[in-house]
């Protein structure tokens, strides 16, 4: 994909899709989305990460590195296969989030029906696809079945609190996990050849930093900063800064790089290449990591003790460029950014990243206002991690109101919009709205709020009326004005 053609595009998790079964997935709404956004004359669609959701529901946090989400695994094809019996009944979920205590067991149950009618009824074809595909994925995928089959049996319980020796897990509960995940990258495969087909790029997101209790870790622990009882020395965060006066502590565990260097970078290379497999583009988290990290003693509570540690720089991407080519990458350089990461990231041409929201916050000289933007970068409104435009607005001082009301010339009814209409005129090459924005709402229905754990952090869902012909038409005709999509759409 080339990351320098002028376009634009919506950030939404598939978990905010509407439908019927507790969270929105890789099913019919997420295929008439792509529709909508062709019509909408947008050709970018960039998710969050599609690994398992770890504690607090994050996709950050999760129990692998490798794994799709169950969750995101849609019911409807395995009905359609006759792996899965239409529900009976389907639980009052609520529309607007997803509960994932209720919804989460629900889908799993479905699942395991699912696993189960596939061994009893699959054709010879579809048990041959899915060995030569479980076969392909060996690398990742054996070591994380067994995670799984263990970490069930142990009742989600970490994996350094397991007995020893560990137990030989059932073969039908290790079946169940990689035919999981055989149905979401048939369901991945799918969707991303239809949007493509429609001529949208989906763009993935790719978390630095590892889970503790994950897959990755409980099977490679050499490859991180583990004592003998495999508990962290060092954990990853950031330092107090103007975007957190607290910092953040995250708490995975730091990798060793030395080891990852030792082996070609090869446990890196697997896991872009597999991003790379269901996406055209990847956003990575924390890119200044690359260049230097935090580390925070394990066992300080606080972010704010701690030491920037030089990270793999250059040889890093030069080692996945050799295996891999030019690599899409979308660089998140937010934060406390020295000139080292600059230019980390300009030596590959990876496009940083410009927040609108945080442009008001001084004069005109501030880099993230339009006016002051290379070609080379990638836009916001906001993203995950921020108030939808609406919310900033209700929220910002009386300063950042006048300042946004002049630049925009916009008010809080108008502020997304206007926020939207700026982003597109801007020479950025790439463009990108969260989809509360493009709805104009308030500040209940943003993503996450960072540093806080539980409701309502990535439970916000839109229902099925909220995309209609006049946003799309609205959302053309502006991104065709602005050289974003064919102007040919201005008269839709």
């Amino acid at each position: 994909m080339d990351l320098s053609t002028r376009r634009s595009g919506v950030l939404l998790h598939p978990t905010s899709l509407p439908g019927p079964h507790g969270v929105g997935d890789l099913g019919s709404a997420a295929w008439r989305f792509v529709e909508w956004l062709a019509q909408a004359g947008q050709t970018l669609w960039q998710w969050l990460p599609t690994t398992p959701i770890g504690p607090g529901h994050s996709p950050y946090q999760s129990v692998s590195a490798f794994a799709g989400s169950p969750l995101l695994v849609a019911l409807e094809p395995l009905i359609e296969a006759g792996w899965l019996s239409p529900p009976a009944s389907i639980p009052a979920f609520d529309s607007a989030q997803a509960d994932y205590d209720a919804v989460g067991p629900w889908r799993m149950a479905r699942l395991r029906e699912a696993a189960a009618g596939f061994q009893a009824r699959a054709s010879a074809r579809e048990r041959a696809d899915w060995q030569v595909w479980c076969e392909t994925q060996s690398g990742w995928l054996a070591d994380y079945a067994r995670f799984m089959a263990l970490r069930t049996q142990h009742h989600e319980q970490a994996w350094w609190t397991w007995p020893s020796p560990e137990p030989v897990p059932p073969t039908a509960e290790l079946d169940f996990w990689t035919f999981v995940q055989w149905c979401f990258d048939r369901q991945m495969t799918a969707l991303k050849s239809h949007a493509n087909a429609h001529g949208v790029h989906m763009i993935g997101d790719l978390p630095i930093f590892i889970a503790h209790d994950s897959a990755d870790v409980w099977s490679r622990p050499d490859l991180y900063q583990l004592d003998a009882q495999g508990q962290p020395s060092v954990v990853a965060g950031v330092p107090p800064d103007d975007l957190g006066p607290l910092g953040q502590r995250w708490g995975n565990p730091l990798y060793r790089w030395e080891r990852l260097a030792d082996e070609g970078q090869a446990w890196w290379i697997a896991r872009m290449e597999r991003c790379l497999a269901h996406f055209d583009a990847v956003r990575i988290d924390h890119f200044r990591g690359f260049a230097a990290y935090w580390e925070i003693p394990a066992a300080s509570p606080s972010a704010a003790v701690g030491r920037w540690v030089t990270g793999p720089g250059r040889s890093l991407f030069d080692a996945m460029s050799a295996a891999l080519g030019p690599l899409p990458i979308l660089a998140e350089d937010l934060g406390y950014i020295t000139p080292d990461v600059h230019a980390l990231r300009d030596a590959f041409g990876f496009p940083g990243m410009k927040i609108l929201q945080f442009g008001f916050g001084g004069d005109g000289s501030h880099e993230f206002l339009p006016h002051n933007h290379p070609k080379h970068c990638v836009v916001y409104t906001g993203t995950h991690d921020n108030d939808t435009a609406r919310g900033w607005w209700d929220h910002a001082s009386a300063h950042l109101q006048r300042f946004a009301a002049e630049y925009l010339q916009c008010d809080a009814d108008t502020v997304h919009w206007q926020m939207i209409r700026a982003a597109s005129h801007s020479v950025a090459a790439l463009a990108i709205f969260p989809m509360q924005d493009l709805l104009g709402l308030p500040t209940d229905c943003r993503m996450n709020l960072p540093g806080t754990l539980g409701p309502p952090n990535w439970r916000w869902r839109f229902g099925p009326g909220a995309l209609d012909d006049t946003l799309a038409r609205r959302l053309a005709r502006l991104s065709a004005a602005a050289g974003r999509c064919p102007i040919a759409l201005l008269s839709g």
